[in-house]
């Protein structure tokens, strides 16, 4: 997901989209691209909003094939109102500001242990300074979430899900946080173990700096 406006990161969105923003000698959304590419996954397809003409041109010289544009919709839209909508399979999603480490393999194994469910997040413990949402749980069923009753894990931005379950069993919203809401209250949000991976989150200029000096180059 790579559609946000990055108002978070002004002046450094003034004239680009907060995915290609420099970071790590590529572009911001290159952390995650250039691990993607090596599994040869089926498919990876990205939703763009603001600059996305430039996005949409990196992305597919990087080797993404679809392209999404999103523009002035929300986060969640694309689940309801693009083909991948009929898509009875696990989709991994990721935000672009996500600095992380993937491990494929281990998230889906997590999904399969909970029985493909329509929506596993996967909850990393809390890092001073970045927001999150507080996952309240009942043997991996999330019972809440919040952004001010805290726990010891929060969503890490990362998520499996399945479009076609989550078309059959929620109505169409054009924001995650709904449909999170909807598969709560019918018992169908599930959290996986939390991931121990390298996990970090860039929503400012500070925080890109901070992820400059500590993240450890490949």
């Amino acid at each position: 997901m790579a559609a946000g406006r990055g108002l978070r990161m002004m002046p450094l969105t003034s004239n680009t989209s907060k995915a290609m923003i420099q970071f790590n000698n590529a572009m911001l959304i290159g952390n995650s691209l250039k691990q993607l590419i090596k599994l040869h996954l089926e498919s990876i397809s990205i939703t763009v909003g603001y600059k996305g003409a430039e996005l949409a041109e990196y992305a597919i010289k990087e080797g993404v094939q679809n392209i999404f544009n999103t523009n002035g919709k929300g986060n969640s839209w694309w689940i309801y109102n693009t083909l991948l909508k009929q898509l009875n399979e696990p989709i991994l999603v990721l935000t672009c500001d996500n600095i992380v480490e993937i491990d494929l393999e281990w998230i889906s194994q997590q999904y399969q242990r909970f029985n493909s469910p329509a929506c596993m997040l996967i909850p990393v413990q809390p890092v001073e300074g970045i927001e999150g949402d507080f996952i309240q749980h009942k043997n991996h069923k999330i019972t809440a979430l919040s952004r001010t009753e805290t726990t010891s894990i929060y969503g890490s931005g990362i998520q499996i899900l399945n479009p076609k379950k989550i078309n059959e069993t929620t109505e169409a919203c054009e924001n995650f946080y709904d449909v999170w809401q909807q598969l709560i209250s019918k018992e169908l949000l599930v959290a996986s173990e939390t991931y121990t991976k390298t996990w970090y989150s860039v929503n400012t200029e500070a925080q890109l700096h901070i992820a400059e000096k500590f993240y450890i180059k490949e």
